[in-house]
């Protein structure tokens, strides 16, 4: 499994019926990231068995206390277990104060090394990428600066057809063919071409995560095709004064979006502690956007979209 999302915290600002505040955790390819880290998620981390030390980015959306309160304990957790590698924090600047703060009075220094990459909320920035995977910031309109961010799995390799390959050729030539180049030899002569020995790449995959906004057209034209969508629904329809209000979505914002970036599927989180039952939300949502599923916590989202679990 090359994509798969896991919600630790679907909560509002406020911790509700059981329910966390914002969390996720997301692996591309054997890579390990942690989506916003609201008051709770190391908790939640163990309890669903997450290995903690495989994650090595943090990406954090803004600094209202329920997307980074949990941060802090996550972080000394890590030290205490002693953890060595570098931990990459993505976030707006301020989260490096606030914790350099507390490091200080608590005359703590901590295993290894927090590299704070500080980014502007407003400003779309590529944040990280590498071989398999880039992430970009999606600006977002919310009562602070805030961002959320864009996941995108770059073009997977060719796979080799084995049933067409030929003896006569050498390791150097099978990994360009994976590439998808064609093969030649020093003078320029074309020795095998692509399309002859290989099949297409398996399909690449993109998420992404609007944490806290009010309705926001500007971000339509990124996120044109996403094939999975995370976007706050703390209210339904009827409150929508209270969305306006404090600058969240209502269940048919998100399903507007969703409909006009195209979106594979949808999934509704950022849960309003005034909704103990969550499924008229749902009914809500799915009146405009079919493929709409709650951020139940636990459960995990694959790509290509499976049964999840």
């Amino acid at each position: 499994m090359s994509f798969a999302l896991t919600i630790l915290g679907s909560s509002g600002a406020l911790p509700a019926f059981g329910r966390f505040p914002s969390s996720q955790y997301l692996t591309i390819q054997n890579q390990h990231f942690l989506i916003d880290c609201g008051e709770g998620a190391q908790m939640q981390l163990m309890k669903y068995k997450i290995p903690v030390h495989k994650i090595n980015r943090i990406f954090i959306s803004h600094l209202h206390g329920d997307h980074y309160l949990g941060l802090m304990g996550l972080l000394f957790s890590m030290h205490l277990q002693k953890r060595v590698n570098d931990l990459y924090l993505h976030a707006p600047k301020g989260l490096d104060e606030i914790i350099l703060l507390q490091l200080k009075y608590s005359k703590s220094t901590l295993s290894y090394t927090i590299r704070f990459h500080l980014f502007d909320p407003d400003q779309p920035t590529t944040l990280f990428e590498n071989e398999a995977v880039s992430v970009e910031t999606i600006p977002l309109l919310h009562k602070l600066p805030c961002a959320g961010f864009l996941f995108r799995e770059k073009q997977k390799p060719f796979n080799l057809d084995k049933e067409k390959l030929l003896p006569s050729m050498k390791l150097q030539h099978l990994a360009l063919l994976k590439t998808g180049s064609d093969v030649y030899d020093e003078t320029g002569k074309l020795l095998y071409r692509n399309s002859d020995f290989t099949l297409p790449p398996a399909p690449s995959y993109s998420y992404a995560y609007c944490s806290d906004t009010a309705w926001n057209e500007k971000m339509i034209d990124q996120l044109k095709n996403i094939d999975l969508l995370y976007h706050e629904a703390t209210f339904m329809e009827e409150e929508r004064s209270k969305a306006i209000e404090t600058k969240h979505s209502t269940t048919l914002d998100a399903a507007r979006m969703a409909q006009a970036v195209h979106a594979g599927k949808l999934l509704i989180g950022h849960f309003s502690a005034r909704y103990r039952d969550l499924e008229p939300l749902l009914i809500e949502t799915k009146s405009m956007f079919a493929n709409t599923a709650l951020a139940i916590e636990g459960n995990t989202y694959t790509l290509p979209h499976e049964q999840n679990h």
